[in-house]
């Protein structure tokens, strides 16, 4: 036999039987997770990543083929300390989100179809206390005890979210934006727009006649 020929190998062989045993393993494990997420979320083709975190499923609605890389924490809060709230959070179709993603909701977050989460991104629509108008936090109250408040926050369709975005609501982000990493958005992001920076301003805006991002 020609030496430079090698022979072609089963994927049960002898040196590859047990890696291929504990990758079909796995395989299986992960099918059936996902499948148990999704008659549980009633969300048809979810992948939930290791380590995510569902909280408060019942004020939550679901699109069909959410990916989640892993580690997402997603929690609607109906209660805190002595607060009460009716939260809601909608994800729609195909909506794909990297590692370490948190969402977190005391009213309404919605997130539509086609969106890109990168990885470390956080999304709320309350922080902890008030520090505008009336009534604002003391300096000498802790933290974790003060009143939750906000507001809604809506990101629309094709939307992409770098690393490490910070969304606090009430905040809307229109169809086919782009909010570059490590950005913080306090302010609604026009559809079309690439915002960044912190606070994110607009720096490119699409222009169809010339079918590119002119930077403004």
């Amino acid at each position: 036999m020609n030496r430079l020929i090698r022979p072609v190998r089963n994927a049960y062989s002898s040196d590859y039987k047990l890696q291929a045993t504990w990758l079909l393993a796995c395989r299986a494990m992960f099918a059936m997770k996902d499948y148990i997420w999704s008659r549980t979320l009633r969300a048809p083709q979810i992948h939930l990543g290791p380590g995510s975190v569902v909280r408060g499923s019942k004020y939550m609605s679901f699109g069909k083929g959410i990916f989640v890389n892993g580690n997402l924490w997603l929690e609607a809060i109906s209660s805190y300390t002595e607060q009460h709230f009716t939260p809601r959070i909608e994800i729609g179709d195909f909506v794909s989100l990297s590692n370490g993603v948190h969402i977190s909701s005391i009213e309404h977050i919605v997130i539509e179809k086609n969106t890109l989460i990168g990885s470390g991104v956080y999304i709320s629509d309350h922080n902890h206390g008030t520090y505008k108008g009336a009534n604002q936090s003391r300096p000498d109250e802790a933290p974790s005890r003060r009143q939750l408040n906000g507001g809604p926050v809506a990101i629309g369709e094709n939307v992409w979210l770098g690393n490490n975005c910070v969304i606090v609501g009430p905040v809307t982000i229109g169809d086919g934006a782009i909010v570059g990493a490590n950005s913080v958005v306090t302010k609604d992001v026009p559809p079309g727009t690439i915002v960044a920076g912190i606070p994110a301003k607009v720096i490119k805006r699409f222009d169809p006649s010339s079918n590119c991002w002119e930077r403004v």
